[in-house]
This record gives C-alpha cells, sequence and structure tokens, in this order.
C-alpha cells in the first residue's frame, strides 16, 4: 500500500520519499513505487497528476491494489529517497472540474433521479454520462442552480465513515466499493463516493457551464 498523501493534503504538491521497487517495461520506461505519494494516479475518471521525481518528468501514474506506480523514463534505486513535485495548476484545475461534476451529478440525481455512470475529466472537456435524457433547457436550470451553489461558496467535507455509518448513508456510487468508503458531502447538493481530491469550498470551483448535451 502507498501512502496518499493527496488524501491527507490535496494541497501539498512537494514531498519526500523513499522508493521501493523499480521494474523495467517493455517500452524502456521503469515502474517506480514510492513508500508515499502526492501524484493522483488516473482513477475514477479523472486523468493522473504530471510533474516532476527528482526534476525527471513523471509520464504516467497509475494504481493496482492500492499501490501506486509512477512511470519514468529512468531507473531508480531501491532505498533512495527522491523529492517530488506535482504540477499545482494542473491539480488544482482537476480539483474544480471535479467539484463541479459533483455538484452536476448531484442536482441531476436530485432533481430527475438519473445516475452518472460514467465521467471523463480531461485536459480539454470533462464529460458525464446518464442513464436518462436530459434537454439542454433541462441543464440550462441545472447550471444556474449550480452557480448559485457556487456562490454561496458550501464547505466540501471529506470523510471516511465506519461501515455502521456507511450503512445508514444514502450515497451515490458508480461501483461496489471494497474496504474503506471516502465520502463527499457538499451540503444540500451532493453526497458520494469518491477518491479524487477536491477544493475545499464550492466558491473555488469559480463558475460551472454546460457547452453541449447528446442522446447515445
Amino acid at each position: 500500500m502507498t501512502e496518499k498523501i493527496f488524501y491527507q493534503n490535496p494541497r501539498q504538491v512537494e514531498f519526500n520519499a523513499t522508493v521501493t521497487t523499480c521494474t523495467p517495461t517493455e517500452d524502456g520506461t521503469f515502474l517506480i513505487t514510492l513508500d508515499r505519494t502526492a501524484f493522483f494516479p488516473e482513477e475514477g475518471g479523472q486523468n493522473a497528476d504530471s510533474g516532476f521525481i527528482n526534476n525527471i518528468e513523471v509520464l504516467d501514474v497509475q494504481i493496482k491494489d492500492d499501490i501506486i506506480y509512477h512511470k519514468m523514463p529512468v531507473a531508480f534505486i531501491p532505498g533512495d529517497t527522491v523529492k517530488g513535485n506535482v504540477d499545482w495548476d494542473k491539480r488544482f484545475d482537476y480539483m474544480q472540474q471535479h467539484s463541479g461534476e459533483h455538484i452536476i451529478s448531484g442536482l441531476v440525481n436530485h432533481m430527475y433521479g438519473f445516475n452518472n455512470v460514467g465521467f471523463h475529466l480531461g485536459d480539454e472537456e470533462v464529460t458525464l454520462d446518464f442513464d436518462g435524457v436530459l434537454t439542454l433547457d433541462q441543464l440550462r436550470e441545472i447550471e444556474v442552480i449550480a452557480n448559485h451553489a457556487i456562490a454561496r461558496d458550501l464547505p466540501i467535507l471529506i470523510s471516511f465513515p465506519s461501515k455502521d455509518d456507511l450503512d445508514l448513508l444514502n450515497y451515490r456510487s458508480k461501483i461496489e466499493i471494497e474496504g474503506d468508503v471516502r465520502i463527499v458531502v457538499i451540503p444540500g447538493i451532493d453526497v458520494c463516493a469518491c477518491c479524487a481530491p477536491h477544493v475545499d469550498t464550492t466558491g473555488e470551483i469559480g463558475l460551472v457551464k454546460i457547452t453541449n448535451v447528446q442522446k447515445h
């Protein structure tokens, strides 16, 4: 298990860590594991963080069995101490986008009963998939309510409820989750299981703008 600094403090972008393994790959790169990392991996519909380890660019970050793998162009020596730096501008942009998505998905679920069944947060756009049909007029209304929630600067609360508390909680989740469940709450708007970093308050999102809707 890799210690996830982004859970403890999503605003910490510099960290020191110890290299635990270094595995060569067929494409000539290396998969590096650390005892702790601030790099968020590709997970939950969100792309991985960018940045550097020892001033060497991190090519990709993936997670498997709760271990985070950093794809690097060079090898590192297990046992060595390294310094990591996460690209803050990209991290904060993703935090804004993901928190904004929670507001939209929470409102759609509350107002129309539709579930978010797919989500992708990339560098150029954010897409959401719902299990029901929404018109552009309906989404315009949701957009207005979403921006009212942003203007109210609501707190975004994160917790790991006990199993007993979780059983009593009505929350959104696209998959069955084993082990600890991380719950993100935007009061009066959304309660959702989520693994990603978020902003502290809705005011930090700035603005939500819906640009298009399609039926598939």
